[in-house]
């Protein structure tokens, strides 16, 4: 199965964020993640919105 780029716009440590990622489904849970790998597991992350990338 073939990876799309999303953008992934959510807030961490209340101050609102995005990052891109190539994600297979685009699922909150894979966002979630892709975010762990780029932020490590300790981070928090709340108001996640995945869309696909322009």
């Amino acid at each position: 199965m073939d990876t799309v780029k999303y953008v992934i716009k959510y807030k961490l440590s209340d101050e609102r964020r995005f990052d891109f990622a190539q994600l297979k489904t685009g699922s909150e849970e894979e966002a979630r993640e892709a975010m762990k790998k780029l932020h490590g597991d300790t981070e928090v992350f709340t108001d996640i919105k995945v869309s696909k990338a322009l």
